[in-house]
């Protein structure tokens, strides 16, 4: 529990970091004495559930860790420098690092223009961290949201609502790594899914029509689905919540 808490606070002061304008070089960021990925890499070796480390380009990396403005000893940080991004169970879950081939978004490049215009010198009402390939997004709240800053929420494509999860950066990874991922998206997971996930690339979901979020389409089992990309299922979920007036909901 101590653990978690100390990672929760090095990843909300990495962020404030941004907020207050002070703006640190690279290697500043990175952290050479205490380096978060050790104990990134602990969980991942222990995981329940299946986890890919996507390769890194040193060079990108470097420069996502910089207009992130995080520390390598935050667990957000260690994943930025040391990987191109996370895949749970072969790819239904995408976690957001420095960016690969696979998975060609890095966190910055994702939220440039969503949580933030400019990379860096601005606060961040959100920060967008992972995704799941029936179009799920999971952020973390900069304020943008409610109160509780640094605690993920989960934008659902089944209700478009901005679901809290009451967990930290910490507390969602080991989710990812350990928990029971069948139940959380229980009726959503379809017979040979795990095949088609795994081909799919990591800029596309599924467009699931009739959508989850329509009376018509709660029955998952009779909808059809075809992979778009996620940048156009995002400005479309969004637009859907303006049409439907859950804006006034988000905070």
């Amino acid at each position: 529990m101590k653990q978690h808490l100390f990672f929760f606070l090095m990843t909300l002061y990495s962020l404030s970091v941004v907020s207050q304008n002070r703006i640190r070089s690279v290697e500043e960021l990175i952290n050479r004495k205490d380096p978060g990925w050790v104990n990134v890499k602990k969980w991942i070796d222990s995981a329940k559930n299946k986890v890919e480390i996507l390769q890194v380009d040193s060079v990108k990396s470097k420069d996502a860790l910089y207009n992130t403005q995080v520390t390598s000893r935050s667990p957000m940080g260690a994943i930025i420098l040391m990987t191109g991004g996370l895949l749970i169970d072969d790819g239904w879950i995408r976690i957001l690092g420095s960016g690969s081939q696979k998975l060609p978004r890095s966190i910055p490049s994702w939220n440039k223009g969503k949580g933030f215009k400019e990379f860096i010198g601005e606060g961040t009402d959100f920060l967008l961290i992972a995704d799941d390939a029936i179009g799920g997004f999971f952020l973390t709240n900069g304020g943008g949201l409610r109160e509780d800053i640094g605690k993920v929420y989960y934008l659902s494509p089944d209700n478009l609502e901005y679901e809290p999860l009451d967990m930290t950066y910490t507390d969602f990874l080991l989710f990812c790594f350990n928990n029971d991922l069948e139940k959380f998206y229980e009726g959503y997971r379809w017979e040979n899914w795990r095949k088609e996930v795994s081909i799919m690339s990591g800029d596309n979901v599924f467009n699931v029509v009739p959508p989850l979020w329509t009376k018509e389409g709660r029955d998952f089992t009779k909808n059809s689905r075809k992979a778009i990309p996620i940048q156009e299922q995002y400005d479309f979920n969004l637009s859907m919540r303006k049409q439907l007036g859950l804006e006034k909901n988000v905070r």
